[in-house]
């Protein structure tokens, strides 16, 4: 709506809402999920979806020849670090804090991990392998709304590729994966969405389905479309949040990709466009239609030169960046991108649910930790 709200039009199972971002975390809701689980045949409908989700990912990257790693979830390199390290020094917007913890009796805390990102461009350094991708839980100390959670999942993919084969990489993948859904789980789809929304469904499987803007582009036209001269500055600050996301799907009339964002307010592994002014990275956001962004990628940072300016810029601490920094001393180095996409956003698109927690059987929320 063009007066902030952002409206859910409704569908098998919930009604029309006319403001999601005035919904609160149902903690009483969740207290009593186990007699839900055994009562409401929507979550074995959410089951099967996501299982056909898992398995088609996997198939997805070993057509590919991509590796599955297995990866820590307690870290001291986190992959968003400049709301730890970095924010008084520079204007940090993309990410949150970490969730910290002790481990044993070290004296530095440890981080759960917000990201596998990093840990698979250090799996990159091992001879022959070109391609690798993990399914894990992230973390984020963040509260959630109808949109967040603090914890959930992401399906994460690095390859020695180009940023363009990477998109391409990642477009197949929602691609694959909305295919698979639509060939196997059409019961369990139909559960929540009338014939012609499987019909508007199914239209998103092709790449040609996409409008690709640089993020300039997309707030000319949000400028364009509400008048407001805030999308004249070249920010995301303030500037492109959820609202602006769903107001930019709709503009377009189907899923978006976002390139080219601020170098400063993005993470520090993102690669810089050269010559690029003002500076801007090599990176884009795919945006679901009606929704949010559900999957970042980039090109990685180059050479030790580079990451060593950037590491200075965000204050990393080189005694817990040292193994990213070694990698760009290797011998067959070799320039990398990838992209995360985020599990249950992604479902929640395409289930076209309110919440992000109705999507979740056991959804961990800033406010309770049960069930």
């Amino acid at each position: 709506m063009k007066d902030g709200r952002i409206r859910f039009r409704g569908n098998r199972v919930h009604d029309c809402i006319d403001d999601v971002r005035k919904l609160e975390v149902p903690v009483s809701k969740f207290q009593r999920r186990v007699q839900d689980l055994a009562s409401d045949k929507a979550f074995a409908s959410i089951s099967r979806i996501n299982h056909r989700v898992f398995s088609a990912a996997h198939s997805y990257f070993s057509g590919r020849g991509a590796l599955f790693t297995l990866l820590p979830l307690v870290t001291r390199m986190i992959s968003s670090p400049g709301a730890v390290y970095g924010k008084e020094a520079i204007s940090y917007t993309s990410d949150t804090s970490p969730v910290t913890l002790s481990w044993f009796d070290l004296p530095d805390s440890a981080f759960l991990s917000e990201s596998s990102q990093i840990y698979l461009e250090l799996a990159l350094a091992q001879p022959g392998v070109e391609e690798v991708y993990s399914v894990y839980n992230s973390f984020r100390l963040e509260e959630s709304d109808f949109s967040h959670l603090s914890e959930f999942h992401h399906i994460e993919f690095e390859g020695r590729v180009s940023q363009e084969s990477n998109l391409s990489c990642a477009i197949g993948l929602i691609s694959h994966l909305l295919n698979e859904l639509l060939e196997n789980e059409e019961e369990a789809l139909a559960y929540f969405l009338p014939a012609d929304r499987l019909t508007e469904l199914a239209s998103l499987t092709s790449p040609s389905a996409y409008t690709h803007l640089t993020l300039r582009e997309a707030l000319d036209l949000l400028h364009e479309d509400t008048g407001d001269n805030r999308f004249r500055n070249f920010t995301t600050d303030g500037t492109f949040g959820s609202w602006e996301e769903i107001r930019l799907t709709w503009i377009c009339g189907g899923p978006v990709t976002v390139s080219q964002y601020p170098l400063l307010e993005v993470p520090f592994y993102h690669a810089e466009n050269r010559d690029s002014n003002p500076r801007t990275a090599n990176n884009a956001d795919i945006i679901w239609p009606g929704y949010r962004e559900i999957l970042g990628s980039g090109e990685r940072i180059g050479g030790s030169d580079e990451l060593a300016a950037k590491a200075e810029t965000f204050q990393l601490p080189p005694q817990d960046y040292a193994p990213y920094l070694e990698t760009r001393e290797l011998d067959d180095w070799r320039r990398s991108s990838g992209f995360g996409l985020g599990w249950e956003r992604f479902v929640q698109g395409v289930l076209e649910m309110p919440a992000i927690w109705d999507v979740c059987h056991f959804p961990r929320t800033h406010s309770t930790l049960k069930p």
